[in-house]
């Protein structure tokens, strides 16, 4: 049992030591590996960068192109002198109406404006008009006491007054018919 127990123990430490180097190697290897990408990637950029700078084009040449056509298109939109002129003319008659108008409500506000000043003319100032309110004043009290006269002249005792015709009773308001005085 020793020997097979001490057999176990050197084939464990052997295996042991196969391991530690094994992972030793491995770690090797995964570091080499890694590294060689790295190369690998870098020198797959550094050859795409190669080929975009012989392949790329020209700064100056592109802004000249990308101008030429930015011309070309202001170019196409603009106007040519036929339909400028016709845009012109439909502008002034545009401009002829709006003047037209314009003469029209000024005329307007002129006559107007005739109209106020005549209304103004014809207007009394505050003398005439405390002059006229004097004057209705003093037609207003004479009527006022010509009705007050009548209303106390006409009733006066024995004072015969004329019964309107035709008379109705004052109870059953039926019409009668009076001979005045009686």
């Amino acid at each position: 049992d020793q020997e097979l127990l001490q057999h176990m123990e050197e084939t464990f430490e052997t295996i042991q030591e196969d391991y530690q180097k094994l992972s030793y190697v491995s770690e090797s290897l995964q570091a080499d590996s890694q590294t060689k990408q790295k190369t690998i990637e870098v020198g797959m950029l550094l050859k795409s960068l190669e080929r975009l700078q012989k392949e790329k084009v020209d700064e100056k040449n592109m802004l000249a192109a990308t101008d030429m056509k930015a011309d070309k298109a202001a170019l196409a939109s603009k106007l040519d002198c036929t339909q400028f002129e016709e845009k012109m003319e439909g502008l002034k008659g545009r401009m002829r109406k709006m003047q037209g108008q314009v003469s029209a409500q000024k005329q307007q506000c002129n006559e107007l404006q005739e109209k106020l000043s005549d209304m103004m003319e014809n207007k009394m100032d505050r003398r005439e008009l405390k002059y006229f309110q004097k004057h209705l004043e003093e037609s207003w009290n004479k009527s006022l006491e010509e009705l007050e006269n009548r209303i106390i002249g006409d009733s006066a005792a024995g004072m015969r007054k004329q019964l309107p015709v035709p008379f109705t009773c004052l109870s059953c308001d039926r019409m009668v018919k009076m001979q005045v005085p009686g």
